[in-house]
């Protein structure tokens, strides 16, 4: 059984840091239409004024407009009648949250610190790689789950984002590429942005209704248009949404693992604590079969001398046997104050090759955007860092010793 050493290791915290300050929501009388499913758009459509009989044909010509060609300004939707822009217009809003930094780092990987309703921030990560270009999206302002290698964890769980936030996300990093065909022309269908990963800020099961929302809008194939297996969903493990999640969703599946052991799982990822390894398990092993998912991807921090050893990998194969998997391997990313340090890579690859002999695909991912905090388990807005920064209070000093 593998014990949390060095001591630094042991006292991680599992508790967040309480300096958040809420914020109010701005006032304004108009419905973004940014985040509104189909039906969700023909209900504000004919509340708004819209003829009943006309309301499916405007939802379609809208969406167009806004997830096709990337329109936000109404008087732009040519193929509506002034009249009826200028009803829109009065009435609703296309509404994204506010880059407030862009930061690219050496290897192209590009980080965007965005303000949404409230004043609040989160950050979403553009990968860049041959053949493909991921978007990291946030689902919370924060998160509950406190996991102890996870730099967002240590930052308080603010709010669930909106659908709006979250698909707006993905439309601000299409902004920002260039990637909206220009109208007339059409797309050609090349994809800089070509998967998205639930893997930013928050616990995205615990947010499953905007999630869900935002990823059926993204899915839309007259709109965006990215298809399911292009979309990865990382849970820590909220088992009773997990179900939920391939008949609603249906988009792949990653575990954020971690641990062979409920006793190093519990300090590692404490949510193991309400749903252990055995019910975690039980429930991964329909996902494929309800989500018609290929497999599921099991996501593994390599930490120095805590999960680490042979006897981990060995483990980790039994556990998973007869789950169509496979294992990546995240060497540790550090952060400031960070209670961990990352494995040796000749030990990484040693548990790798376990894995591989064993049968399961066991890639060892590249650190991106580690020199710009972009790398995973980074994420954590900068007010929050600055915040901390700022308190001098003593209990605020103490706790952080302890990381």
């Amino acid at each position: 059984m593998n014990d949390l050493t060095p001591a630094r290791a042991v006292a991680a915290p599992i508790t967040q840091d309480v300096m958040t300050i809420p914020r109010k929501l701005p006032e304004t009388d108009k419905v973004n239409l940014v985040g509104l499913t189909r039906a969700q758009l023909r209900e504000a459509l004919i509340t708004a004024g819209t003829p009943e009989k006309q309301a499916k044909m405007r939802v379609g010509q809208i969406w167009q407009w806004v997830y096709y060609w990337g329109v936000r300004d109404f008087a732009l939707m040519t193929n509506l009648a002034k009249d009826y822009r200028a009803l829109l217009a009065a009435k609703f809003e296309i509404a994204l949250p506010e880059i407030v930094t862009r930061q690219v780092s050496a290897d192209g990987t590009r980080k965007y610190l965005l303000r949404i309703a409230g004043g609040h921030e989160v950050e979403a990560v553009y990968i860049p790689e041959e053949g493909r270009g991921t978007l990291c999206v946030s689902s919370q302002v924060g998160c509950t789950l406190t996991c102890s290698f996870c730099h967002t964890g240590t930052q308080k769980l603010v709010r669930n984002l909106t659908a709006g936030e979250i698909v707006g996300q993905v439309m601000l990093a299409r902004d920002d590429l260039g990637e909206w065909p220009e109208p007339g022309q059409g797309s050609t269908g090349e994809r800089l942005l070509s998967n998205i990963v639930l893997m930013g800020m928050g616990e995205p099961l615990y947010n499953f209704d905007a999630v869900r929302d935002a990823m059926l809008i993204v899915r839309d194939d007259e709109g965006i248009a990215l298809g399911r297996r292009r979309i990865t969903l990382s849970t820590s493990g909220v088992v009773p949404e997990i179900a939920r999640c391939a008949e609603e969703i249906g988009c792949q599946l990653a575990i954020s693992f971690h641990a062979t052991t409920d006793e190093v799982r519990d300090k590692l990822v404490p949510i193991n604590k309400k749903w252990n390894l055995a019910t975690l398990l039980a429930a991964l092993r329909d996902y494929p079969r309800l989500s018609n998912s290929e497999r599921i991807t099991f996501e593994y921090v390599m930490l120095k001398d805590v999960n680490d050893s042979d006897a981990d990998a060995r483990r980790l194969v039994k556990l998973i046997q007869g789950i169509p998997a496979k294992i990546n391997l995240i060497p540790f990313n550090e952060w400031p104050g960070s209670p961990y340090e990352r494995s040796d890579w000749e030990r990484i690859e040693a548990f790798a090759d376990i894995i591989y002999k064993a049968g399961y695909a066991s890639p060892i991912r590249t650190p991106r955007g580690e020199d710009i905090m972009a790398a995973c388990g980074q994420l954590k807005s900068a007010t929050e860092r600055a915040r901390r920064q700022k308190t001098g209070v003593s209990a605020q000093a103490a706790a952080d010793s302890t990381v």
